[in-house]
């Protein structure tokens, strides 16, 4: 039989307990971890002869305190450090979220950003959160939208329903550069509110002129079934990896699929997809079970 005495033991404990890992998702893992996430792969239509190292940046979500000047400095110096051939930024460097106690303006969060090297350029796309939290843009249903301008102005070519053709050691390859899927916030007859994209992925591969391998970067991973086989390799974040995640689930995942495509390595159809868990946090400051990242991914067979 338990008695008061062991019943308050209990209790105290497991409010200790609670105390504890609400202190670490709230105050350790969001902002004081910071993991380097690694895939090697060798994806159908990627020539086993071509090496490629690429390091993916996803939702920075630029706000005080979580995502500090200090803090983007600190990724900025990880990623360089990776020595990568190509950086990639996956779009959501702006915060919408309300828990914050000040802001990091355009102008500075890119300025930092505009420090990343790599011998074939710093390549970005943008994400519903730099679309919505431009209410100008919002408000004429059309860009560009302010993180698109600041990005431009540090020299990052930004790519929406686009495509380059990069060459590296004599290999050519494509980066395809996907509109956001959900980037205005409307109202239908019945005032009820709905998300409408500007993603063109027909009009986007159509831009690739020979059969060199394809690396698609579309910010949420919802399109994934629409790629076609053509495309080596799909990127993207938007999800967080759920933002908490236990046991490979997540309870909340920003996507219509669920955990399908919440985090990491997917392979449908001997298709592949990658999805950054990310650096930042939307809606709620926590994070718990899915740690930051910067993603280094290597191509070929080493």
């Amino acid at each position: 039989m338990i008695t008061r005495r062991g019943f308050l033991k209990g209790f105290g404990a497991l409010f200790i307990a609670g105390l504890s890992l609400g202190g670490y998702a709230f105050g350790i893992e969001p902002v004081l971890r910071m993991n380097i996430t690694r895939y090697r792969l060798s994806p159908p239509r990627w020539p086993r002869d071509f090496n490629l190292k690429i390091a993916v940046v996803a939702d920075i979500h630029a706000c005080e305190p979580w995502m500090s000047i200090s803090r983007i400095r600190d990724i900025v110096s990880e990623t360089n450090a990776l020595q990568a051939d190509v950086i990639l930024l996956l779009g959501d460097y702006v915060s919408s979220m309300k828990f914050v106690t000040g802001t990091v303006t355009a102008d500075e969060w890119s300025r930092e950003l505009g420090q990343l090297k790599a011998p074939l350029g710093v390549h970005s796309i943008l994400g519903n959160h730099d679309w919505w939290a431009d209410l100008n843009a919002q408000k004429r249903r059309a860009g560009p939208v302010y993180a698109r301008t600041a990005l431009e102005k540090v020299g990052f070519p930004v790519y929406e329903n686009d495509a380059v053709r990069l060459t590296k050691d004599g290999w050519p390859f494509w980066l395809a550069g996907l509109a956001d899927q959900v980037a205005f916030k409307v109202r239908d007859r019945l005032g009820r509110r709905r998300l409408r994209g500007i993603d063109d992925l027909p009009g986007t591969l159509a831009k690739v002129t020979d059969d060199a391998p394809i690396i698609l970067l579309a910010h949420e991973p919802d399109i994934f079934p629409q790629v076609p086989d053509r495309v080596s390799l799909t990127l993207s974040g938007h999800t967080h990896g759920g933002q908490v995640r236990m046991f490979d689930y997540s309870p909340v995942v920003p996507s219509r699929f669920g955990n399908r495509y919440a985090y990491g390595h997917v392979i449908e159809d001997n298709r592949h997809l990658i999805v950054s868990g990310g650096l930042g946090m939307s809606i709620m400051p926590v994070r718990f079970g899915s740690p930051p990242e910067i993603v280094m991914i290597e191509l070929g067979d080493g």
